[in-house]
């Protein structure tokens, strides 16, 4: 059932901000949920219906992503005063602090974990979520400090100078690429270590880089002796490489931000649902490949927004984050949830994992639903909502 549509302006315009706000309570609360029922602990499900999951799949860096969700709404309630989800229930702020504590807990208390990219993204989001904390004057940095002094050496330790730098994936250290790599110079921009982040940036620049399309190669490893290249091009590694383009700014770096810019329109958009002939970004299907497309919309919509960029850039950034976001709206649908499934008695609204489809193909009535999908629209909404 297609759900009908109340968050048009006065102007007729589309209200983003209402919209993220319909994807962040659809995804708190049919997704969130108590750890083993323990009081002031919160995390997503990874899948819904869970009763037809029992032994749910541990997605930590899903577990990440849901943090900056709800950082970008804890943002935007900052600037209107009002709780995304009521006067009543928990700001985004306070629940994504729960959830920072829960994830530790669930990870067997510890954040560390086997994966470089997963610490990256979530040493990204408290970082985020320390800066929402400090602009609504709530306490909370100490906590996040330690995880920061906890991550943060993970991820220098994985940047090395093996196959000439970048970082490695795993602690398994036999692979290194474009997920890892750009999540952790980025991170390395943002604390105060520039000369870490251009290194493995010119790195990436060297190495995955490939010309022809000008989009990174998801990774490289050596094999007898040579070098092999992961050829796989996906949307989401170009999303972080742009943000550390344009936070470690320098005409260089925000020339490559501008041409990434411009080759993500190029190759990584199909045509819109519409009948207008808009292009939307792809689709990158379900599991992890749930979450790819929102982390590029998420860094395009930086781009959007900055005025070192040529204009044409910025509108190229613009487009591309509007129609993605119209198109997943567009192609939402509403199902009626069961007690059991849902923190409340309401509707749920789901969207589907590829915008150029509606929800109703990809989530026909009676399928599971992943969290990574739903955070993708969630986060493609809140980057709308930001360049609007």
């Amino acid at each position: 059932m297609s759900a009908p549509d109340t968050s048009q302006g006065t102007s007729g315009t589309p209200d983003w901000a209402a919209r993220a706000d319909d994807a962040a309570r659809s995804v708190t609360r049919h997704f969130g949920r108590r750890l083993l029922f323990l009081p002031g602990t919160h995390l997503a499900a990874s899948i819904r219906p869970s009763s037809r999951f029992p032994g749910q799949p541990w997605n930590y860096w899903w577990q990440a992503h849901y943090v900056d969700c709800l950082v970008d709404a804890g943002l935007r309630e900052l600037t209107s005063g009002a709780r995304f989800d009521g006067g009543d229930r928990p700001s985004a702020g306070r629940l994504a602090s729960r959830l920072v504590s829960t994830i530790r807990l669930r990870n067997f208390l510890r954040y560390v974990n086997g994966y470089y990219d997963d610490m990256a993204w979530l040493a990204l989001a408290t970082l985020r979520l320390d800066a929402l904390a400090e602009k609504g004057r709530q306490p909370g940095r100490r906590r996040n400090a330690r995880l920061q002094r906890s991550l943060s050496p993970q991820l220098e330790s994985a940047s090395t100078d093996d196959l000439g730098g970048g970082t490695f994936w795993s602690t398994k250290r036999d692979f290194k690429n474009t997920p890892a790599t750009a999540p952790v110079a980025l991170h390395f921009a943002r604390t105060g270590k520039p000369q870490r982040a251009q290194s493995l940036l010119d790195w990436l620049d060297a190495t995955l880089f490939e010309p022809t399309r000008g989009l990174y190669l998801d990774g490289a490893r050596i094999q007898e002796g040579k070098l092999v290249l992961a050829e796989e091009i996906y949307t989401y590694n170009q999303g972080p490489v742009l943000g550390a383009l344009l936070e470690l700014g320098g005409a260089t770096n925000v020339a490559r931000a501008a041409a990434l810019v411009s080759s993500v329109a190029e190759h990584l958009t199909v045509p819109g649902p519409d009948t207008q002939g808009r292009l939307v970004l792809r689709g990158e299907g379900t599991g992890d490949g749930g979450l790819f497309t929102g982390i590029l919309v998420r860094y395009l919509a930086l781009a959007a927004e900055d005025m070192r960029l040529l204009a044409t850039s910025q509108a190229t950034a613009r487009r591309l984050v509007l129609n993605t976001a119209e198109a997943l709206w567009a192609g939402r649908t509403v199902r009626t949830a069961s007690p059991d499934e849902a923190n409340d008695d309401d509707d749920w609204l789901i969207f589907s994992m590829e915008p150029q489809r509606s929800a109703a193909s990809t989530y026909p009535a009676g399928t599971a639903v992943e969290l990574s999908t739903q955070l993708q629209a969630w986060m493609v909404l809140e980057a709308a909502a930001r360049v609007q």
